[in-house]
């Protein structure tokens, strides 16, 4: 297992996490019943879920100089995550998001993607991409994850699309990337089709690569070697936190792709990892170790 190696490329943020009874519906004050502050970010979270559950990975990504920026490298740093690719970009501000959470686990998400961290990536034609076994991409820093994907394509690294929402056209990076596990409101928005089944059928019939879309606590939807509509279903769980779920999701399906598993597994497995993730409160306090969700799922097929 240590002899793999995933690179995650994406954005990393800190988030500040305050904890309601019911998310706001309207304008007002609020009175918070807990606040922490934990990292986050699609691709360094993912990061940390494959740290956590034992394989060697780096994240390649861009942080200010300032305070929050340090906190960001330290903490992963923490985890065991690879930062000797991460960028520090001189007089700029860190990523940053104010989360809410509610009693149910549902959350509320206001992102701050700083304007003058510089999203040049050409950079990273000095990485040796030869080293990882797997390529992980977000769509938050477009450009780095073009780039990671055009070299993860010219070398003929399995690569990962984590295909959620963004402001931009995510169409290019659909086009490069062999495994694409879209959101459902980005999936929507790819095939300008509400039926989530049809618009998986349509994105498979689109692209060249493996289709999936997660949804939520009913499992993840994908398409079979049959080009049929397959569900592997999520698990029954008591639900404290869902921050974060989609992205241990995605790097433990990085994970799982590395390791050669079926479609099938891989996704059972990283089912698995989201559902324990949501146990416990925080984007990254609940990723299950690899023993604690091998557990798990052994647990689930005896039951």
């Amino acid at each position: 297992m240590k002899s793999l190696k995933i690179a995650c490329i994406g954005i990393a943020v800190q988030d500040r996490i305050y904890r309601v009874e019911s998310l706001p519906t309207h304008g007002g004050k609020f009175v918070a019943q807990d606040y922490s502050e934990v990292g986050g970010g699609p691709a360094a979270t993912a990061a940390v879920a494959i740290a956590r559950l034992g394989a060697n990975v780096d994240f390649i990504g861009r942080v200010g100089d300032d305070a929050c920026g340090r906190i960001i490298i330290d903490e992963l740093n923490h985890y065991g995550v690879g930062t000797k690719h991460v960028r520090v970009i001189s007089n700029a501000q860190s990523s940053q998001s104010a989360i809410l959470v509610d009693d149910h686990g549902e959350r509320m998400i206001i992102n701050h993607q700083s304007p003058n961290l510089d999203t040049d990536a050409s950079w990273l034609n000095d990485i040796d991409f030869t080293d990882y076994a797997v390529i992980l991409a977000d769509v938050r820093w477009h450009q780095g994850s073009l780039k990671a994907l055009q070299i993860a394509k010219k070398l003929g690294i399995p690569s990962i699309l984590d295909a959620d929402l963004t402001p931009q056209s995510i169409d290019d990076l659909i086009d490069l990337t062999d495994h694409i596990a879209f959101s459902e409101p980005a999936l929507q928005r790819f095939t300008n089709l509400n039926d989530t089944s049809q618009a998986l059928s349509l994105a498979a019939g689109k692209t060249q690569g493996q289709c999936y879309v997660t949804c939520g606590s009913t499992g993840c939807l994908w398409i079979d070697n049959a080009q049929k509509l397959a569900l592997t279903k999520g698990f029954s769980i008591k639900v404290v936190d869902t921050t974060g779920a989609g992205d241990v999701f995605h790097g433990a399906l990085a994970l799982a792709i590395a390791e050669h598993q079926t479609i099938n597994e891989a996704i059972y497995f990283a089912n698995g990892a989201a559902a324990l993730k949501c146990t416990k409160a925080g984007g990254r306090a609940g990723i299950p170790t690899r023993a604690e969700l091998e557990i798990f799922l052994e647990s689930a097929r005896n039951n």
